[in-house]
C-alpha cells in the first residue's frame, strides 16, 4: 500500500457526503468539487486544516485513534470503511503472509459433515481453500482450473460462468471487489494478492470498481441465481470467520426448508 491509496480512499469518502448530509449550511455559489471540501471535513473531525492536510496526503503517521475516529464520523464511514481507514493510516508492522492458508482438520471434516447446503472456506484473498460436495457441484468450473488457483475474484470476473450463475453478478462483483480491497489494506505486502489484483485490472468492470475504493465485509444475506443445472434458486449466505483463523471465512449457503431451491439443491 501507498500514501496515494489513503489519498485516494479519504478523496472519495468525502465525495459521497454533500455538506447537507454532514450537516453543514451549503454556501452560495458553485462548488468546484463533490462531496464534503477538506476544510469542512476538518471542521467537523475538530482538527486543523493543515492537519487534515497531512493525514490525507499520508504525511501523519502519528494520527490518534480518536483523530481517526472523529474523520470516520465526519465522512459517516460505516464499520468496514473504518477499519479500512485504520489499515491504510496506521499500518501494522509488515508481515509477508504469501504461504497458502491451511485449512484445520476438524473444519475439513465439519465440511464435509455439511451434506444439504453449499459450504466452503475463503482465504483473505479470496482464495477457495476448501469446498464440500454440494459447493463443488454448485461451482463446476472451478474444477477445470488447477489446484492452487481457484479463486472467487478471478470466477467473478474471467470465467464467463459467473455472470449466467449470479441473478445481480454486478452487485455481487462489488461485493468481491470490496473484500479484496479491505484485505489489501490490513496485508499490504502480501504478494499474491497484489499479484492476483495486478491480474484482475486488466479486467475493465475490475478496474472500474477497485477505482470506486469500496469496501465490503460479508455478513449474512440472500442471493439469486441461475444454475446450468439446478435452475432458478434462491440461497441465503452467512458469514464467520473460524476461532483461531482470523484471514479465513467459513461461507455457507443457507435454503429455506421446503422450497423450490431446496428441491433444486437436491439435483445436484
Amino acid at each position: 500500500m501507498t500514501d496515494s491509496d489513503l489519498r485516494d480512499f479519504l478523496r472519495s469518502r468525502r465525495a459521497r457526503v454533500s455538506p447537507e448530509a454532514a450537516g453543514l449550511p451549503r454556501p452560495p455559489g458553485v462548488r468546484r468539487v463533490p462531496g464534503l471540501r477538506r476544510e469542512e471535513v476538518a471542521q467537523l473531525a475538530g482538527v486543523s486544516v493543515d492537519y487534515y492536510v497531512r493525514l490525507e496526503r499520508g504525511r501523519n503517521p502519528h494520527a490518534s485513534p480518536a483523530v481517526l475516529d472523529a474523520v470516520a464520523r465526519a465522512l459517516k464511514l460505516d464499520a468496514a470503511e473504518r477499519d479500512h481507514l485504520f489499515a491504510l493510516a496506521k499500518p501494522a508492522r509488515p508481515q509477508p503472509h504469501n504461504a497458502p492458508e491451511a485449512v484445520r482438520p476438524g473444519l475439513l471434516h465439519a465440511l464435509d459433515n455439511i451434506t444439504n447446503i453449499p459450504a466452503l472456506v475463503l482465504d483473505h484473498r479470496l482464495d477457495v481453500l476448501a469446498m464440500n460436495r454440494l459447493a463443488r457441484a454448485f461451482y463446476p468450473t472451478f474444477d477445470d482450473a488447477p489446484a492452487g488457483e481457484w479463486n472467487m475474484a478471478r470466477f467473478m470476473f474471467l470465467d464467463p460462468a459467473a455472470r449466467e450463475l449470479y441473478a445481480d453478478w454486478s452487485e455481487t462483483a462489488r461485493e468481491n471487489v470490496g473484500m479484496l480491497r479491505l484485505y489489501a489494506g490490513r496485508n499490504p505486502q502480501d504478494e499474491r494478492l497484489a499479484r492476483i489484483v495486478d491480474d484482475l485490472t486488466a479486467n475493465p468492470d475490475f478496474r472500474r470498481l477497485w477505482d470506486d475504493q469500496d469496501v465490503y465485509r460479508p455478513t449474512y444475506g440472500t442471493k439469486l441465481y441461475h444454475h446450468p443445472i439446478a435452475g432458478d434458486l434462491t440461497l441465503g449466505f452467512e458469514a464467520f470467520t473460524p476461532a483461531g483463523s482470523p484471514r479465513q471465512t467459513l461461507g455457507l449457503y443457507p435454503v429455506e426448508p421446503g422450497s423450490s431451491s431446496e428441491a433444486a439443491l437436491r439435483t445436484l
